[in-house]
């Protein structure tokens, strides 16, 4: 199972390096525009992913900042929040390093944001939420460049598998 969330990690970071090129290709004018995505805009979608990252990051080491709304603006320019989003890809990385199986076996209690309930659970099923979440607003980034008429990067994991970064996976 940890080879699993190494190679999601990895995507993960992959997938993010792509969607942010293709986002600093855009005018701001794009990036800012009102798009029918959930986060309505190019900026909105990728705050809220970088959001939702802290907050699952928080629950899950206890280490980080974690803000207390699922819409909350965190950079209001794309070079900034790129900046944190590298800097938090590599500490996803390093966290799923240090997993090991009884890890990703084991239990882990936290407060909901959006009703303050606890929750306990096991570590590996909200480990697989937390990557498909990041894969299910990417997919809002890529339809924000096809209505805008940009090319949307193939975010396929079979893409990344046969990328130089995701190889190791394959």
């Amino acid at each position: 199972m940890k080879q699993h969330f190494a190679m999601m990690a990895a995507y993960n970071k992959w997938a993010n390096a792509l969607i942010y090129d293709a986002a600093e290709a855009l005018s701001d004018e794009e990036y800012r525009k009102e798009t029918g995505a959930f986060f309505h805009s190019m900026h909105g979608t990728l705050n809220h992913v970088l959001v939702a990252d802290r907050i699952w990051l928080k629950r899950f080491t206890g280490e980080g900042d974690a803000p207390s709304q699922l819409d909350a603006t965190l950079f209001a320019e794309l070079g900034k929040l790129k900046a944190a989003r590298d800097t938090e890809d590599a500490r996803i990385v390093a966290w799923v390093d240090s997993l090991d199986e009884p890890a990703l076996a084991g239990r882990f209690t936290y407060m909901t944001v959006t009703d303050m309930r606890t929750v306990s659970q096991r570590l590996a099923p909200a480990l697989a939420h937390f990557f498909n979440h990041q894969t299910h607003h990417r997919g809002h980034a890529h339809m924000v460049l096809t209505v805008l008429g940009k090319a949307a990067p193939s975010l396929d994991l079979i893409y990344f598998q046969r990328s130089e970064a995701g190889r190791q996976f394959a």
